[in-house]
């Protein structure tokens, strides 16, 4: 029935006339206690009353933000601006003393006429809006306010497959946050692909503390689990980063099938969760543990698999994958019954960006995972981007995307929409979405290396933040379990390598700068023989970050000739013996 409707809509409407009283969403507080839950038929209602509200202003297609902290107040705006027929702009949600530039460039691009908002978050935005004229300007709506409509108030919208459903904003890992149009035929055909890639049925339960204003926890966390029509259970970002242990406990304790996050949700686990904690967890009810928005790396799954092995939690569980918000969400999935595909390669070549495996007892070599193969009437191809010829299965290229849920491109940005959505290998073919992503296909399998934009070139050479990152936290204690980024600045015509690596906790009190500096660039020249110019070390959790986690090295770059990063105290930076 499910693959008949049309819209989110439509299939809201289903849900709340044929399972009324089943409870689609429930929500943690910060000490992981359910605090509150939404059947299907109550979220209709709320739904019908925001929409309702909305069109008696005029708001059919219009644009309208929505700001809300982690709870269900969100889902019920969110569905409320699709029944009204109006596109939803989910934004960060503003908070104390926080600056509110990203803000400000979203409503600067989508120009949105209204606010969705509840009484918590416009008591921190009320004393900034008279210098903020695009905030100030908007019609604001406080949807915790209002009194239900009676069903005659609320007018079904006239939209379609083709109708925008929302804007999503990049995460701006690279550069200015871009809002992606997607419509609502995108999130059924997504919807329908991570249904089927997940084995997803009524009988599963999630367990999701992404950010809903994120693809991953919207799409993911949002709208999946009504597509396939089973449970989830929300908690905030925040809740999960302070104790992790309150992420794994919930999926302990309501059974969850389908949970996930990048890289750093498993590492924060292993590194946070006590061994009694763990005794207190049973994981195998958890069969798919997805791990996207950013390249997997093996150690994660490996690390992962056994400090949880005692809980129940099996290797086969873990499911990487692959997508974007251009792309609605999912592109690429695994197999969901076996462990993931892992591959070792010769690291040089993988610097020239050839794909060779490396032979046993090399040491010079870089473990690879597969993020699985293209999900149904998606293409998938890896492309020259200088040449825009497509690579042989041994060569790295751009990772190109064509199928039924590439979004219709960036709002009121015409230039960046020619750009990524309107690639072509030939005149004949449909256009292909250029992710901005490296990588390499063999046996059908996808493998990502990088981000085409981060990419350091030294000597005519390709080397990989995230391999040198990782590195940098394996060198001494005091990077373990901390993040870093190197990038690269010009410096009168020489390319110099700078290294920024955040400390953690347990030794940031006593820190032998000049020991741990060292150790970080004799571990960076001895695995990839290279020399970083300058170390400087940042405080913990101080490193720029998106809204999914990844790092912003763009950013970091910014910040570090600016002098504006959080550095340890007394440190001087360290400039590389002469």
């Amino acid at each position: 029935m499910t693959t008949q409707l049309s819209t989110f809509v439509d299939l809201l409407q289903e849900r709340a006339d044929c399972y009324p009283d089943r409870i689609g969403y429930r929500f943690l507080n910060e000490s992981g206690v359910e605090e509150s839950s939404l059947t299907y038929l109550e979220l209709h209602q709320q739904a019908t009353t925001i929409a309702a509200a909305l069109q008696s202003q005029g708001a059919n297609q219009a644009r309208v933000l929505l700001l809300y902290p982690p709870g269900l107040d969100f889902i019920a705006a969110f569905f409320g601006c699709l029944y009204a027929g109006a596109i939803a702009v989910p934004a960060y949600p503003p908070r104390p003393n926080r600056s509110l530039s990203r803000l400000q460039a979203i409503v600067e691009n989508a120009q949105p006429k209204f606010a969705l908002t509840n009484q918590q978050v416009l008591s921190i935005v009320k004393p900034q809006l008279n210098n903020l004229p695009g905030l100030h300007d908007l019609q604001w709506i406080v949807t915790d306010g209002l009194s239900e409509t009676s069903p005659s108030e609320w007018q079904m919208p006239e939209i379609s497959k083709e109708s925008i459903a929302f804007l999503q904003y990049t995460s701006g890992s690279t550069a200015a946050p871009k809002g992606v149009m997607v419509t609502q035929g995108n999130l059924l055909h997504n919807s329908s692909l991570i249904h089927q890639a997940f084995g997803h049925s009524s009988e599963s339960c999630g367990v999701i503390w992404l950010p809903f204003y994120h693809d991953m926890g919207l799409i993911g966390g949002i709208l999946q689990p009504m597509y396939a029509n089973f449970p989830v259970v929300l908690m905030s970002p925040t809740t999960f980063l302070y104790r992790p242990f309150y992420w794994l406990q919930a999926i302990s304790r309501y059974r969850a099938t389908t949970s996930g996050g990048p890289n750093f949700a498993y590492d924060l686990c292993v590194q946070r969760v006590t061994e009694e904690q763990r005794a207190s967890l049973d994981l195998s009810s958890w069969e798919v543990a997805f791990s996207g928005a950013e390249p997997v790396r093996a150690e994660t799954i490996e690390q992962f698999s056994n400090c949880f092995a005692s809980c129940g939690f099996r290797r086969e569980a873990f499911y990487p994958c692959y997508g974007m918000a251009e792309t609605t969400l999912i592109v690429t999935g695994g197999n969901r019954a076996t462990v993931p595909k892992i591959q070792s390669v010769d690291q040089d070549a993988l610097s020239q960006n050839q794909i060779i495996p490396a032979l046993t007892g090399e040491t010079r070599t870089q473990t690879l995972v597969s993020c699985g193969q293209p999900l149904s009437d998606l293409n998938v191809i890896v492309v020259n981007p200088d040449t825009q010829v497509r690579c042989l299965p041994n060569e790295i290229g751009e990772i190109w995307v064509s199928g039924p849920s590439v979004a219709k491109g960036y709002w009121d940005n015409v230039g960046a929409t020619i750009a990524y959505f309107r690639g072509y290998l030939s005149k004949d073919e449909a256009p292909f979405l250029r992710t901005g992503d490296l990588g390499f296909m063999q046996d059908g399998e996808l493998y990502i290396t990088g981000r085409l934009k981060d990419l350091i070139i030294i000597r005519g050479r390709n080397y990989y933040p995230q391999d040198i990152e990782t590195t940098m936290q394996q060198s001494h204690p005091a990077c373990k379990g901390g993040n870093g980024a190197v990038f690269t600045i010009e410096h009168h015509g020489e390319i110099r390598l700078i290294a920024v690596q955040e400390v953690n906790r347990q030794h940031f009190r006593n820190l032998n700068i000049e020991e741990v500096t060292g150790q970080i660039r004799q571990a960076v020249l001895r695995e990839h023989e290279l020399q970083i110019h300058t170390v400087t070390l940042i405080k913990p959790s101080s490193i720029p970050r998106t809204s999914s986690g990844k790092i912003r090295r763009f950013a970091c770059r910014k910040y570090f000739l600016a002098q504006k990063l959080e550095v340890v105290p007394t440190q001087t930076q360290i400039p590389a013996p002469v």
